[in-house]
């Protein structure tokens, strides 16, 4: 691919990334992508045959802004994998609640091809960091399946907080104490605190 096609493609990438951030999931459509890029409504089909595969290179981007946020929070990894669970789970909560329209395009798979552009390649290795340290944490679980489960209820918990219901149902004013039962209920009780 020459340099120009290279920028075209990442051009409707970037005004993908921009049009979620603005007007959520539901506004990416291949015309208003070319429309916001400048180009004719066709032109994104040769880089993007389907609408599929823009779709999934742009969740690719939401899930690399992720993972260096991940990585920017987990400093050396030599705190306690408790302690690093606590502050992965806080970095996808602000995340989700960061960036709404990304978050929600992330985890459509029934939207996306995981399996096209790397997609799968960005957001398992995510999964895979949760999973070493809820092993690690709790060697005496099945670690993929209480670090899907861990994961189920910090979506959850994102998903309610962005719409009001736990507020209301708890009186929280912080996602604080949630992510922490959330942590006791997979993870045990943590012996101090």
């Amino acid at each position: 691919m020459n340099e120009p096609e290279a920028g075209l493609r990442g051009r409707l990438v970037d005004v993908g990334v921009e049009l979620v951030a603005q007007e959520g999931a539901q506004a990416l459509t291949l015309r208003e992508i070319a429309r916001r890029a400048g180009v004719s409504h066709g032109a994104p089909r040769r880089y993007f045959p389907t609408h599929v595969e823009l779709l999934s290179a742009i969740a690719r981007r939401g899930f690399a802004q992720l993972a260096d946020r991940a990585t920017a929070a987990s400093g050396d990894g030599t705190a306690p994998p408790r302690a690093q669970l606590e502050t992965l789970g806080r970095v996808y909560l602000e995340f989700a609640l960061d960036n709404p329209g990304m978050y929600e395009l992330m985890f459509r798979h029934d939207l996306l091809e995981s399996g096209h552009l790397g997609l799968r390649d960005t957001s398992l290795p995510l999964f895979g960091v949760l999973v070493d340290l809820v092993g690690r944490a709790r060697p005496d679980g099945d670690a993929r399946l209480v670090a899907g489960a861990l994961w189920a209820n910090l979506h959850g918990v994102a998903q309610l907080w962005r719409w009001g219901s736990l507020q209301l149902a708890t009186g929280a004013d912080d996602f604080t104490p949630l992510l922490r039962s959330a942590l006791d209920a997979h993870l045990g009780p943590e012996t101090t605190r």
